[in-house]
């Protein structure tokens, strides 16, 4: 049996799924993932949405007013796909270099999602241009029908939306976000490369008792929620199988300590301050730190047709120590994933 290395160095990995949010919190969170990432895929629900160009100009300007002084961390702007989405507009925002990518969000579904998408199927029209424009359409995968269970709701959606969807748009690129489920999985591989995914290093490390581990869990707690141990194990030998369909979305989604801790508590869990270093463990745990590479740091780039960072990172076999709450100047606090532990692995000053 190979012994595992203690150094591994990599190009510089992307984020193909953030939240970053606004004013005070942007300013506090950013940071975290300006140190690890090169480049981010920035979700679009903030209140107001961005649904046009020019409000993604806007709040890409935000984002780079808060960068540490010498960061070369690059936001990509996603649009809101919402029921009366304007296709001219969004289309001439990407033709501009603005917009990146379309999120679905179904309306009801998770965190600000209530401006989002009531009838997918009535959209064809703006996925037509799409597809005929090349923009990757993310999808936040869970139906809001409140008889479907919550633990299944990834499956159902999938098999009421996703599959018709593909179906109808078979040149659009999808990318399954923060996928939690075998179904998921499953679903990707039949039909990549069009369809891809982003895995969470939160999902990929607990299982839904996590949540519920001595009591109530809140800064455990995200949509999709995470699920049983056999869907985690799935997860788990997707991302570190090498399969270009699977890439490092971290889904980092950060809320006040008050907003998670109280009696209807957010979904999201705060990720950035130690997503590299979560993977890392993950894939040295399955003896796969020689892939950890193309999910990190290959796979996204070439599925949205960019090319991968040429600056590297190195991480070392030793433990980070994780603060056990980020303030938020004049707001509060918020907590980490993994607040108050150690991961197994660092990112070198180098870096």
């Amino acid at each position: 049996m190979m012994s595992e290395p203690a150094r591994v160095r990599l190009r510089r990995p992307d984020d193909w799924h953030l939240h970053l949010r606004d004013g005070a919190m942007l300013r506090a969170v950013l940071p975290f993932s300006a140190a690890q990432m090169g480049r981010a895929i920035i979700m679009p629900n903030l209140v107001p949405p961005v649904r046009r160009t020019h409000e993604a100009v806007a709040y890409r300007e935000r984002i780079m007013a808060a960068l540490p002084e010498g960061s070369r961390f690059t936001p990509l702007m996603v649009c809101y796909l919402s029921d009366d989405t304007d296709a001219a507009d969004l289309l001439a925002g990407h033709a501009d270099g603005v917009f990146t990518a379309v999120k679905l969000y179904p309306a009801h579904a998770t965190t600000n999602s209530q401006f989002g998408v009531t009838d997918p199927a009535a959209l064809a029209p703006v996925l037509e241009a799409m597809e005929k424009a090349g923009i990757p359409l993310l999808v936040h995968g869970e139906v809001t029908d409140p008889e479907v269970d919550i633990f299944d709701r990834e499956a159902v959606f999938i098999e009421r939306v996703l599959a018709p969807l593909v179906a109808r748009h078979q040149g659009l690129k999808v990318v399954m976000e923060h996928i939690t489920t075998e179904e998921g999985v499953a679903f990707v591989r039949a039909n990549a490369p069009l369809v891809g995914a982003t895995i969470t290093p939160h999902h990929l490390i607990f299982n839904r008792n996590a949540i519920f581990a001595g009591g109530i869990r809140p800064h455990n707690y995200c949509l999709p929620v995470a699920k049983r141990e056999r869907h985690r194990l799935a997860l788990r030998e997707a991302a570190t199988s090498g399969e270009a369909a699977f890439f490092l979305g971290t889904d980092s989604a950060p809320h006040l300590r008050s907003a998670k801790e109280s009696s209807c508590g957010c979904a999201g869990v705060f990720n950035a301050p130690v997503a590299i270093e979560a993977y890392a463990q993950v894939f040295a745990e399955e003896g796969a730190l020689d892939r950890l590479e193309a999910f990190a740091s290959l796979n996204g780039p070439a599925f949205y047709g960019l090319e991968p960072n040429e600056e590297r990172i190195t991480l070392v076999k030793a433990p980070t120590e994780v603060p056990a709450e980020i303030a938020v100047p004049g707001e509060g606090a918020v907590f980490p994933f993994l607040g108050g532990e150690r991961t197994a692995w660092s990112l070198a000053p180098d870096a």
